[in-house]
């Protein structure tokens, strides 16, 4: 296996480290390790912007038949044809929604503490905020490069449109989506801060999103002079680097074809699902023929369009039916090659689900063979403090369903069929919107607490319990693990969360996963997140 550390001046030379400028505290850049610099060059990607938004001009509200309401501030109050009162497809954008609360839950409800217990510590692992598109949709080159055409009726904004948008890097409200999760996590939990002028530890990647994006939860935990109260490490995300953040990035296998069963079945079902919507789209226009790849990228514009420049002309080309089809598509993308219906669901993942159990022990991480985890960073409390009780994390949307998937989360295992949609738990809206926080709370009772009667207790003495809080809900571990017993809270007592984690390293099978030649099998046919045994 390969082992690429994070170099800096503390090991060996500065070649594999990233030459940026301090600004984090009044240190010169070199009394500062690279992995405490926040000004990042060399690997902060792409980072194109793009034009400015003008929605008080280019808004058309107020619509028909409906009552004004300002925007807040996207302008989502759109008419869609067929949807039900409260219908809002602007949050069946999958992994692409602005961010808000998960309105279901995950199957069960939600509870205070009870008295006497107290919150002793918290792992936070946040996807960033909205941003660009990581690469330019297809469908804009088949629109600007036309020699002519013409538009009518629901498409005629087409004739007049150009490409506004930028690559990558945060849209404006990603950055207040971040600087509100930090805001919010402040009311939560602001009391675990130490306060005692000591800084604590987050972590994020060296692009330019993933660092604004912290940046911009730590302004809103601690203010603007959060530098005084936290120390951003900054792990290179590139390929070939251990980064738990990224853990795609040292898996090659996660990048090849066995790996993409999840676009397979998108495009299989995409082709079901939008037939229609081809079909009326086309009628629209002369000098131009667009495909079903062609009009789901529109869905996407919508999504993209609305969170950069505050409103979408494409939203309204499609019907509701449309877009939970839309969400439907995402879900199976996300199912077949990132989760348990991919070969490397649990590979990806298992760096920081390693990191997440070796904090909650308190100690470092000591089986990092195997995995991608940061040996170097990994191994010195200046950068993985193992008694910290205030945790931050930034990641991407696949990486945080990888890590799910790696910890075991069999709620979210079923096979999402690419011809009909079907009721499931696998939700990408309600798992990795663009802002997505999981807070796995360490909770201390005096007693264990009555599993059908969460306020009470039952005879015992002290006990420690995992609380699992994704978007605002409680994950049920015990429908997952059946170590930790089926409590009314969803909570699960840390011992037998430890016990049903402690083997997910060879479940992973992160090396044969990862860096072994192995054929596609069809979507469906993997369950458990890692490749079908060799001579199957």
């Amino acid at each position: 296996m390969r082992s690429l550390a994070f170099l800096t001046a503390i090991g060996l030379s500065n070649a594999a480290a990233v030459d940026i400028n301090r600004r984090q505290a009044t240190a010169t850049s070199s009394d500062v390790p690279d992995y405490f610099q926040t000004t990042a060059t060399d690997f902060r990607g792409e980072t194109p912007t793009g034009t400015p938004a003008f929605l008080a001009e280019t808004n058309p509200a107020p619509f028909p038949s409906t009552s004004y309401i300002p925007p807040q501030p996207l302008e989502t109050q759109v008419p869609i044809q067929g949807a039900p009162a409260g219908g809002n497809i602007y949050q069946l954008h999958g992994q692409l929604s602005h961010y808000f609360p998960n309105p279901d839950g995950f199957g069960v409800d939600e509870f205070p503490l009870p008295p006497g217990a107290n919150i002793s510590s918290l792992y936070m692992l946040s996807r960033h905020g909205s941003r660009y598109p990581t690469s330019t949709p297809s469908v804009v080159g088949k629109i600007l490069n036309a020699t002519s055409f013409t538009a009518s009726g629901d498409l005629a904004f087409l004739n007049n449109w150009t490409y506004k948008l930028g690559e990558a890097i945060l849209v404006p409200i990603g950055k207040q989506e971040l600087f509100d999760s930090g805001t919010l996590h402040q009311y939560l939990y602001g009391q675990l801060y130490p306060n005692d002028g000591s800084k604590i530890i987050a972590r994020t990647t060296s692009q330019d999103r993933m660092l604004q994006s912290a940046e911009y939860f730590l302004a809103g935990f601690f203010g603007l002079q959060w530098p005084n109260n936290a120390t951003l490490e900054v792990i290179i995300e590139s390929d070939g680097y251990n980064n738990s953040l990224a853990g795609y990035d040292n898996c090659p296998g996660s990048n090849l074809p066995p790996s993409e069963g999840g676009t397979n079945a998108t495009t299989q079902w995409a082709s079901i699902y939008l037939a229609d919507a081809t079909q009326r789209i086309n009628s629209q226009v002369q000098g131009l023929n667009f495909t079903v790849s062609d009009v789901y990228n529109m869905q996407s514009l919508c999504a993209y369009e609305t969170v950069a420049l505050g409103y979408s002309a494409f939203c309204d080309l499609f019907t509701y039916e449309e877009w939970q089809g839309y969400e439907y598509s995402v879900d199976i993308n996300f199912a077949g090659n990132n989760a348990f219906q991919s070969p490397t669901g649990r590979a990806v993942g298992i760096g920081w689900a390693q990191e997440l159990l070796a904090r909650m022990s308190h100690h470092f991480v000591n089986s990092p063979a195997g995995t991608q985890v940061n040996t170097t960073l990994d191994s010195m409390p200046s950068t993985f403090p193992t008694d910290q009780v205030l945790n931050f994390d930034f990641s991407h949307d696949t990486n945080i369903m990888s890590d799910l998937t790696a910890l075991g989360l069999t709620q979210f295992a079923d096979v999402l069929p690419a011809t009909k949609m079907v009721p499931h738990d696998l939700i990408v809206s309600h798992l990795t919107p663009f802002g997505a926080r999981l807070d796995v709370e360490v909770i201390s009772t005096p007693q264990p607490i009555q599993p059908e009667n969460c306020l009470d207790y039952a005879e015992g003495g002290p006990t420690m319990y995992v609380h699992f809080i994704l978007n605002q809900r409680t994950i049920p571990l015990g429908a997952s693990y059946q170590q930790c017993g089926h409590l009314q809270n969803g909570w699960c007592e840390m011992s037998a969360f430890l016990n049903a984690t402690s083997n997910i390293v060879a479940k992973s099978q992160f090396e044969y996963a990862c860096f072994t030649n192995y054929s596609s099998v069809p979507y469906g046919t993997l369950t458990n997140g890692v490749p079908q045994p060799s001579g199957s």
